[in-house]
């Protein structure tokens, strides 16, 4: 039988019909053996704590479907580069389906964390052309460039919201009134216009006259409303059909 390596560690060696498998094992101090038709007893005595990479997901496919130990192991943080690799290397360009529009969110963190949303889940982002939304994307951009795509809203808000009614999209806005609450919204089978107000004083009434719907997540606690970039991530996701 082949011997196994000495010169990085020990290993342990499973002889499995023609193939050779070998993994690392931490704190052992020689190599055992198996035969063949033996490899789930011989899998069974190693404690799975010991195995570490390669060697850990070759284990975890030997074992057949349904044993208790054929769960993933789990407690170790995702590798940044292999979570990279599986995602977009670019931005994606205007999919004109999903919208979010914080007209009138005022603080700057808010809007940064709306961004990151919007990425997440495939959506734009529409706010006014001001000076104070320019410099609360800028500071809010953590996307080294690669931001989601951004609507202008101009020349005011009244007349890009009826532009937005003219072509056909769905307004919804979330608020406190009445409302479809959050488990019960679906995803958005059509262009939709997600709006956020201010973070004390909402949508303006007059807007809130001309929208198809209102959502709302409901709440246990002594808070009367979350915060409007928690508030607009949570209905969302839901809309991008993520949660």
């Amino acid at each position: 039988m082949t011997k196994p390596r000495t010169d990085s560690g020990p290993r342990d060696v499973l002889e499995l019909g023609p193939t050779l498998c070998v993994g690392k094992l931490r704190g052992a101090s020689q190599a055992r053996t198996a035969p063949g038709p033996k490899v789930g007893a011989a899998l069974s005595r190693v404690d799975p704590r010991r195995w570490t990479g390669a060697a850990a997901e070759r284990r975890h496919r030997l074992e057949p479907l349904g044993s208790p130990r054929h769960a993933p192991i789990t407690g170790a943080k995702t590798n940044p580069r292999k979570l990279r690799s599986q995602r977009r290397r670019s931005r994606y360009g205007c999919w004109n389906h999903l919208i979010v529009a914080p007209l009138w969110v005022a603080y700057d963190a808010n809007l940064g964390t709306l961004l990151r949303t919007c990425d997440a889940v495939g959506a734009c982002l529409a706010v006014p052309r001001t000076e104070h939304y320019r410099k609360a994307l800028t500071l809010g951009d953590t996307l080294r460039g690669r931001r989601p795509c951004i609507h202008w809203v101009a020349p005011t808000k009244q007349e890009w919201l009826a532009e937005q009614r003219a072509a056909g999209r769905r307004l919804l806005a979330v608020e406190l009134a009445d409302a479809t609450p959050l488990p019960r919204l679906g995803p958005a089978r059509e262009p939709t216009v997600l709006l956020l107000g201010h973070e004390h004083h909402g949508i303006p009434d007059q807007v809130l006259a001309g929208v198809d719907g209102c959502v709302e997540s409901p709440m246990v606690g002594w808070g009367a409303s979350l915060n409007v970039a928690v508030a607009g991530s949570l209905v969302l996701y839901r809309l991008a059909g993520l949660s």
